[in-house]
């Protein structure tokens, strides 16, 4: 209801106006001009590939096939020539805890 007594109804924002507003709310934030926005933080494992890969009795060429991986950027990572990236550590992580989801996944996009 308005001053004037009459009943107005309110507009939703589009999905556009929304990302428009958290982008413009992040910009702000960076520049340290909006103190009153929430920030969540999410700690990503790192995980022990060779570790995963042995506990589920497979060579790495077996476990790369399995889950999609260059068999060479596996080799690196048990290695420690390289890290795998956040979302990688993140798909290492369901790996290592629900392997089954993973590939059920896999075995229905394919």
């Amino acid at each position: 209801m308005d001053s004037t007594g009459t009943v107005t109804a309110r507009r939703r924002k589009t999905v556009g106006e929304s990302v428009i507003q958290g982008l413009k709310e992040a910009i702000s934030w960076t520049r340290g001009e909006n103190d009153d926005v929430r920030v969540t933080e999410v700690h990503i494992p790192t995980i022990d590939v060779r570790k995963v890969r042995k506990k589920m009795n497979l060579s790495q060429s077996q476990f790369a096939a399995k889950f999609g991986f260059p068999p060479a950027t596996l080799r690196n990572w048990e290695q420690g020539r390289s890290r795998p990236d956040t979302p990688t550590r993140v798909l290492l992580a369901v790996i290592a805890k629900h392997p089954e989801a993973v590939e059920d996944v896999l075995r229905k996009a394919s």
